[in-house]
């Protein structure tokens, strides 16, 4: 049996600028926010299922956690690419 490989095709920036470089850990901090919403965004790209889904997620502590997480993974990735701002 053949199988067609899975490809992701992406019609968005996912890191803006192709760059992760911030001045402040503020603003690296809402990169972060954003980089993780728009991978949600890559991966269900139909907005109508992402809000269908939504409210299934949005009051589960567990899914809130893991999404936190995400996030500071991002977080942490992004400030050891600006040298954790000290410069």
């Amino acid at each position: 049996m053949h199988s067609t490989p899975f490809i992701l095709e992406i019609h968005m920036a996912l890191v803006p600028g192709n760059s992760l470089l911030t001045d402040t850990p503020e603003e690296g901090r809402e990169l972060a926010i954003m980089l993780a919403r728009k991978t949600i965004g890559a991966i269900q790209p139909d907005g109508d299922t992402r809000q269908t889904l939504r409210p299934g997620y949005a009051n589960d502590a567990d899914s809130l956690t893991m999404a936190a997480h995400v996030v500071a993974v991002e977080f942490a990735t992004i400030a050891a690419a600006n040298a954790y701002w000290r410069y």
